[in-house]
């Protein structure tokens, strides 16, 4: 029986997770990490134009991994 409440509650919470998600959107909040400036991008591309690695570059600037890699493909695509 409390399965079946706590499986009841996860839905409702989901539900509401959601709804809070759609308002937020709908009142044009930006949601996810703020992305880096063009600045940091032009950075990001010179440094591996001279042949550094992404893990270098990441140290270097001090963003992330992935932050690197999405700017590197991006430039690629």
């Amino acid at each position: 029986m409390l399965d079946v409440f706590a499986e009841f509650e996860r839905s409702m919470i989901v539900e509401r997770v959601q709804a809070g998600l759609k308002r937020a959107r709908a009142e044009g909040t930006v949601l996810g990490r703020p992305r880096v400036g063009p600045a940091v991008e032009a950075k990001v591309l010179a440094l591996r134009r001279k042949g550094e690695g992404m893990r270098k570059i990441a140290r270097t600037l001090g963003i992330g991994n992935c932050t690197v890699q999405r700017i590197i493909g991006a430039a690629t695509a």
